[in-house]
């Protein structure tokens, strides 16, 4: 129909990463992408499978019929498992010329363990896909197969968004500025940073981008689909983590509680008073590895490395789509009686705008395949903390170890103490000093200060 656009329309930066593997695997390995659930796996996976392949098939886990499943019992007669297959899904294999792809391979482990004597055979290629928590938990009885490679996906970063909205040429401009440190033309600078704020109410998750698009940019049929999303994975929670299932919805929902405060970070106490970090590992190991959260630990020593020195009852926790912190936070009655998205796009909310910057930033981190490190210095004369850093980057260097601070502000008018204590503090550590912020780029006082869509850009 005109108007409508299909999932498989945007472009997604794994893609290139998919073929990659193709040509440097050659059928020695199957990939494993791993990810939360809808973010578009499956639909990159089929369309690389369109593209790349003068065939493919696409086995859905979910609603696989019994004789595809019973398959996959006898796998010493490859000739008739790759027959019935092909027969099953009325599609002609071509050795070194199909992909196979299993979907949702959590429903079924048993095509996991497959894999070994399937790339061992070395007729087609192999892609995997599935929720990664669910991946984890399903497979105590099975053989993890060592020709398997991983890959992660996430939802939609800022530029994914922005080029399917049409801007590329915009995101180009981005580029070259920052690269000659020179700020936007004064109306690209609101255009980009109108994009900005469409992407971190709207998010990353296809459905949401495309009801976003295809409403004529409608917020209120993004957020229709953000709810089904966080509504199936509150399911996810009830399900999978069964012995602290409890603990860990309640984590949930106060995401953007714990996140509206000054600190930000997980206050155990507002949920059970008797709590305690080693009670709560496993429920906030769920969280992060499900990928349905990103998140941030306190690094008491900057100067020696982050993971060495992380604090784990000093722990923010981001969700890993802004968009959906946004349907999380606020009810579709608040956003619509109060105007909610009206005043965000106007730069005038001024409570909770703080924590979906913050939160947008530590999503972009994330999707760079960094960890997340936040650091803090108390000063027992001044009764507060002194420092407050929001993040700390590297980079990775074992040698010449440095360290990128990283403060996020979400108004205009804001001070740069603490980032510039921090930076006497660690002078010989520091690489680059960044503030992001509303404003256009511009470098002072050896802090470089960059607007929020210019982030991708800078890192």
């Amino acid at each position: 129909m005109k108007g409508r656009y299909d999932l498989m329309e945007i472009k997604r930066k794994i893609y290139s990463d998919l073929c990659k593997w193709k040509e440097s695997a050659k059928g020695t390995k199957a990939l494993m992408i791993e990810g939360a659930r809808r973010i578009g796996k499956s639909t990159v996976a089929e369309e690389f499978g369109k593209k790349e392949y003068k065939s493919y098939i696409l086995i859905d886990f979910n609603k696989a019929s019994k004789r595809v499943r019973n398959l996959f019992d006898d796998l010493t007669e490859l000739d008739i498992f790759f027959q019935s297959l092909s027969l099953e899904y009325n599609t002609r294999l071509y050795k070194r010329e199909s992909l196979i792809i299993f979907d949702e391979i959590q429903r079924f482990p048993k095509a996991r363990e497959a894999i070994k004597y399937l790339v061992a055979d070395g007729r087609y290629d192999y892609l995997e896909t599935g929720s990664l928590i669910s991946i984890k938990e399903n497979v105590e009885s099975i053989t993890i197969p060592s020709e398997e490679r991983k890959i992660r996906m996430y939802p939609l970063d800022f530029e994914e968004f922005s080029s399917f909205l049409g801007e590329d040429l915009l995101l180009d401009y981005i580029t070259e500025c920052f690269k000659k440190r020179e700020p936007l033309e004064r109306s690209m600078h609101n255009k980009a940073l109108r994009l900005f704020k469409e992407y971190i109410l709207v998010g990353g998750m296809p459905q949401a981008v495309m009801a976003y698009k295809n409403g004529n940019r409608d917020f209120a049929a993004a957020d229709t689909e953000k709810r089904d999303i966080l509504g199936l994975y509150r399911d996810d929670i009830k399900k999978a983590a069964k012995r602290y299932n409890s603990k860990v919805s309640a984590i949930f929902e106060n995401i953007p509680a714990y996140l509206s405060t000054h600190e930000k970070k997980i206050v155990l106490s507002n949920i059970d008073t008797s709590a305690t970090f080693d009670k709560y590992d496993e429920p906030l190991f769920w969280l992060d590895d499900s990928m349905i959260c990103n998140l941030c630990y306190r690094c008491n020593d900057p100067n020696v490395g982050f993971a060495l020195n992380k604090n784990e009852s000093a722990v923010k926790c981001y969700l890993g789509d802004t968009g959906l912190l946004v349907s999380l936070a606020f009810s579709e009655n608040e956003l619509a009686e109060n105007n909610l998205y009206k005043q965000i796009m106007d730069g005038k909310l001024s409570i909770n705008q703080g924590m979906i910057y913050e939160n947008a930033i530590a999503q972009m981190i994330t999707a760079k395949g960094k960890k997340l490190y936040f650091y803090t210095r108390y000063s027992a004369e001044k009764h507060r903390n002194d420092i407050e850093i929001d993040f700390m980057l590297s980079n990775d260097s074992k040698l010449n170890f440095k360290i990128i601070p990283i403060e996020v502000k979400s108004s205009k008018n804001y001070s740069a103490t603490s980032l510039g204590e921090f930076r006497r503090v660690y002078r010989q550590r520091i690489s680059e000093s960044f503030i992001i912020h509303p404003k256009n780029l511009s470098v002072a006082d050896g802090i470089v200060k960059i607007p929020p869509y210019m982030f991708a850009a800078a890192f």
